[in-house]
């Protein structure tokens, strides 16, 4: 029997490990058209993934990322950009990440920056530039407005309508505008391909993903991660907003969901409308990860390597072909 050098047995045990868990994942996930299906793993496989998915083996650390400024009216908002090495030029995402944490400094339970830096490799291993903006009151554009958390919070003291008007106010208004400034932006940058541009969104930015469509008919694809799961059922006016936003969208859509998120409703209804509009799109619905919903909510973050082969399938087929 050949024997294997110790120092590199790791990254052979490690490779299995990848291999295998893509090949279990894919085997799990399911289109648009299984409708109402619903896989669960075992706890401990569930637990098993997350802390697959929080090594961070998908890819190696990125290199520090440029700070840019991007206008949106009059305010210079702050964005990491990071593009792969080589030459260019290349297809790039803008990502649009959720409404915030408990401070303008966190989201999804992390800091801003180390979200972003946490999501970068991904992108850059698949060979796309990524553009993380922070749009107005967060993270490094704290000081270009109001936290959305802390307006949302003062409304939901009048009441829950004025809280969703508020909401709606903000996807359609100010949030969004600071979107597609993101988008303008990746335009005009050196060594991108104006022509191959996508957007990515996580939960508050994942609806903002999705409104994006009718706006701007130069994105090549939307990817949406647990749009509207926990807001869809309080909100008749966002869920009419989103409906008929995708329904003037000519993009490619991508919805990703976790079982065991807050509601899996919008997955359904945004699936089929688009359905019965006949527009390209892929819903998938990945096993539970973790033990709440709010893990279930943070698939992005905490299943990259479940996510990641289908993610980039999609990527690959409406931005590189």
């Amino acid at each position: 029997m050949a024997l294997v050098h110790p120092g590199r047995l790791l990254p052979k045990l490690l490779g299995v490990l990848r291999r295998r868990q893509r090949e279990f994942a894919r085997s799990l996930v399911h289109g648009a058209r299984c409708r109402k299906t619903r896989i669960v793993l075992p706890v401990g496989l569930q637990l098993s993934a997350v802390a697959f998915a929080q090594t961070g083996l998908t890819s190696t650390p990125p290199v520090a990322p440029q700070i840019v400024d991007i206008r949106s009216g009059n305010l210079h908002l702050k964005a990491y950009f990071w593009k792969p090495a080589g030459q260019g030029p290349f297809p790039a995402i803008l990502f649009n990440h959720g409404s915030g944490d408990n401070d303008p400094q966190h989201t999804a339970g992390r800091t801003m920056a180390d979200a972003a830096s946490y999501l970068a490799p991904a992108f850059l291993k698949h060979r796309y530039a990524l553009l993380y903006l922070c749009r107005r009151g967060q993270g490094l554009s704290a000081d270009q407005g109001p936290f959305t958390q802390d307006l949302l919070k003062h409304a939901q003291a009048k009441g829950a309508d004025a809280r969703n008007e508020l909401q709606d106010q903000l996807l359609t208004g100010s949030q969004l505008d600071d979107a597609l400034a993101g988008l303008r932006f990746l335009k005009s940058a050196p060594d991108i391909d104006p022509k191959r541009i996508a957007i990515v969104g996580h939960s508050f930015g994942g609806m903002l993903t999705l409104l994006s469509g009718d706006r701007d008919i130069s994105i090549r694809a939307e990817v949406a991660f647990a749009a509207g799961a926990n807001s869809w059922h309080a909100s008749q006016q966002l869920r009419d907003r989103i409906l008929a936003a995708i329904g003037k969208t000519a993009a490619p859509i991508m919805l990703l969901y976790a079982a065991n998120d807050y509601d899996l409703m919008p997955a359904r209804d945004i699936s089929g409308e688009l359905n019965r509009l006949h527009r390209s799109h892929l819903l998938k619905i990945y096993p539970a990860i973790g033990k709440t919903s709010d893990d279930g909510h943070n698939l992005l973050y905490l299943g990259i390597s479940v996510w990641e082969a289908d993610v980039f399938q999609f990527l690959d087929d409406n931005l590189k072909r």
